[in-house]
């Protein structure tokens, strides 16, 4: 079979060094092209740069030390079948002991009497210094290991960094200096931004922490500079829709029912959604707040001007159980009223399912709640006029938009618990309006927060059956479900599941849910937890929405470093929801510094406001809330950005270009067009 020549859509089966047997593993990280490859960015880096000394070293650091190996390594076999490598290395200011698990070779590999440089995590007291299998070479070579920054790209199981390292390093030098400009010459220029092919080399192979923050600066404009002219794009279209006129709102019997005060922030909230809904234009609202800030009332009041105004609302969730939770809420709050709510999921009946498509379709439901049901093809409207999605980060804008054919431009108020840094919120949803709920009701209790490192393991278990034995549950979270797409250093589901259930709990009640589940599995494993039945859940981020247990009061994070900073508060935010003391403890897993970095903002502040912020910083905007809602290519570009006024620049750059070339019909926009183009037909329809 004969090589095609190399370009961004070559398929990655034809990457020097990569067979069929690699490219389904790459498959799986959703690589398949030349140009997908480049777009598997490092989710972090290592520091290799700074080198001390054995005596200067620092317990907890990860650093280069240069020694000698001081005596042959020796190899023997421990618990599980597993090899382990001892062996020692010195210089002049101490000892170090170095071990490496199930890694045979590095017997022979290490000559005593020659020096190495050893890069990995120091731990170190009063008794000796070590390093668990750190990587190593020799010292005086050409250094390909040490000295440099290091990409830790994501795995799946049988790649190795090594693997992907060596395929980005083989794509680039396949494509050289051919990789197209779509952003305009002229805005490159104005913002100073180097070129593309550039960036891509140096955010895979960052020569120093300048050459990495100018690439990050670059392919982070691109993605916000495209964002912004979409949203710009789809807020003129918005702006000439007209929506139904909510004439009869009046909220003082609704307001009157309540059990408790609401905020000032949620009758803020509420203002800013009654003047929408009454203006004769087509309300896109989000309602940001933290898990408990009272989005739901908010929703509430606006359903409850909904049906007095003689419409229907749908309100969509993303998992039955949140369905039934949200249906109970809502039933409390507004069937006093005379309002009357119905539920649609999966779980009814066909029998069931028929009559509640038939009061629907009738308008004997004024609220319907459900899943994705409510827009499907047989769920018909007596008059939809208001859509309101809970966890807007699990519905895009194309199931958004769905609604549309089910009434006449109905309303859209969206519901947000990771909280959206102002600047970012402009440029990737300058076309909806935001309500940010930054109140927390009375008397909620913040959760305390803790990131340990695997040694504390026993005590965690220890401190885990105390709370349990006092009555309360946890939960454990793990970044992978089984062996079979987790990383060789991750914790998956499967495996943590059967430790607790087999060995560290055995007397106790340990449930496993997954996204690998079917739906009705899943939900019956919730189910139990929510209602009791379970003392301890082990889960993969599937629980991130959909459970609210008063009496969960624990939530251990496997792998934490593995997770964004508003993923990890969206976990956390799954305990503190009742009146007992809540506990989260992230277990720090290998990441490089930035991770480090995540855990202590977490650890430091309750804010949801203020962790979205310091995500923004710490990971970038490239897959904030992921492509499903705002358009942009997923891409994960992980550290500190340097420039913290790009999102403007980037909003300042799509005014530029719009005010001069509002079509984008020049020759320079050629591409650019192009680019915005695919992004928009993808969620809704072309620029133009």
């Amino acid at each position: 079979m004969s090589t095609p020549p190399a370009t961004l859509d070559t398929d990655i089966r034809y990457l020097k060094g990569i067979g069929e047997k690699r490219a389904k593993l790459l498959k799986k990280l959703g690589v398949e092209t030349f140009f997908d490859l480049l777009r598997l960015f490092p989710r972090d880096y290592e520091d290799r740069t700074v080198t001390r000394s054995i005596g200067e070293t620092q317990n907890g650091e990860s650093v280069c030390v240069r020694a000698m190996v001081a005596s042959r390594p020796r190899l023997s076999r421990i618990s599980g079948g597993r090899d382990m490598v001892r062996a020692a290395a010195v210089d002049d200011t101490g000892r170090v002991e170095l071990t490496f698990f199930n890694q045979p070779y590095v017997k022979d590999a290490l000559e005593p009497g020659v020096f190495y440089i050893f890069f990995g995590k120091v731990e170190r007291d009063a008794r000796a210094v070590r390093m668990i299998s750190p990587k190593f070479e020799r010292d005086g070579g050409a250094l390909k290991l040490t000295g440099r920054l290091a990409p830790l790209y994501p795995l799946t199981a049988g790649l190795r960094q090594k693997h992907v390292s060596g395929a980005v390093r083989a794509c680039l030098d396949a494509v050289g200096l051919n990789i197209p400009e779509q952003t305009p010459e002229y805005i490159c220029k104005h913002f100073n931004l180097c070129g593309l092919n550039s960036a891509y080399e140096y955010i895979h192979f960052p020569k120093d922490e300048n050459t990495l923050s100018i690439a990050r600066r670059r392919l982070m404009f691109d993605e916000l500079y495209s964002a912004a002219i979409i949203s710009q794009a789809r807020r003129k279209m918005r702006a000439e829709l007209r929506g139904a006129v909510f004439h009869n709102a009046d909220l003082t019997g609704f307001f009157s029912a309540l059990p408790f005060t609401p905020t000032t922030a949620q009758l803020r909230a509420v203002d800013d959604a009654k003047r929408d809904l009454s203006s004769g234009r087509v309300m896109n609202r989000i309602i940001q707040g933290d898990v408990g800030s009272g989005k739901t009332l908010v929703a509430a009041a606006a359903c409850a001007m909904c049906a007095q105004s003689g419409y229907q609302a749908a309100f969509m969730a993303p998992t039955e159980l949140l369905c039934r939770q949200h249906y109970d809420t809502l039933s409390a709050l507004l069937t006093p009223l005379g309002i009357r709510v119905g539920l649609l999921i999966g779980a009814l009946t066909q029998k069931a399912r028929r009559a509640a498509l038939a009061s629907i379709a009738r308008g004997e439901f004024d609220v319907i709640v459900g899943t994705h049901t409510l827009f499907s093809d047989d769920t018909r409207y007596a008059a939809l006029a208001l859509v309101i999605t809970d966890e807007q980060h699990r519905f895009g804008v194309n199931q958004r938009s769905a609604f549309v054919s089910k009434g006449t431009q109905p309303h859209v108020l969206v519901m947000s618990a990771t909280p959206i840094p102002r600047t970012l919120a402009l440029a990737l949803y300058g076309d909806l309006d935001i309500s940010s709920l930054d109140e927390l009701p009375r008397g909620r209790k913040p959760v305390k927060t803790f990131a340990v490192s695997e040694k504390h393991r026993d005590r965690l278990y220890r401190f885990a059956r105390k709370l349990i034995t006092e009555g309360r549950q946890a939960y454990f979270v793990c970044p992978a479900i089984d062996d079979t797409e987790r990383e060789a250093e991750l914790t998956s589901a499967y495996e943590l599941h059967k430790t607790l259930s087999q060995t560290v709990f055995p007397d106790l009640s340990v449930g496993l849910v997954h996204g690998g589940q079917k739906p009705a599995e899943r939900d019956a494993a919730m189910f139990a937890f929510a209602s009791g039945q379970m003392d301890i859940l082990v889960a993969t981020t599937v629980i991130e929405v959909g459970l609210d247990v008063p009496n969960a009061a624990l939530m251990v994070i496997e792998n934490a470093d593995r997770f964004g900073l508003s993923q990890l508060h969206q976990l956390r935010g799954r305990v503190g929801r009742g009146a007992h003391e809540s506990f989260c403890v992230m277990f720090e897993g290998a990441g490089g510094s930035s991770s480090r970095e995540r855990l202590e903002t977490l650890c430091r502040t309750n804010s949801g406001f203020e962790i979205a912020e310091a995500d923004l910083r710490q990971r970038g905007p490239g897959d904030f809330f992921g492509s499903r809602q705002h358009g942009l290519a997923q891409s994960s570009l992980a550290g500190l950005i340097t420039d913290p006024g790009i999102v403007d620049d980037a909003r300042t750059a799509a005014d530029i270009t719009l005010r001069r070339d509002p079509e984008l019909a020049a020759p320079e926009s050629r591409l650019l067009k192009s680019r915005i183009d695919r992004l928009f037909s993808e969620k809704e329809k072309t620029i133009n």
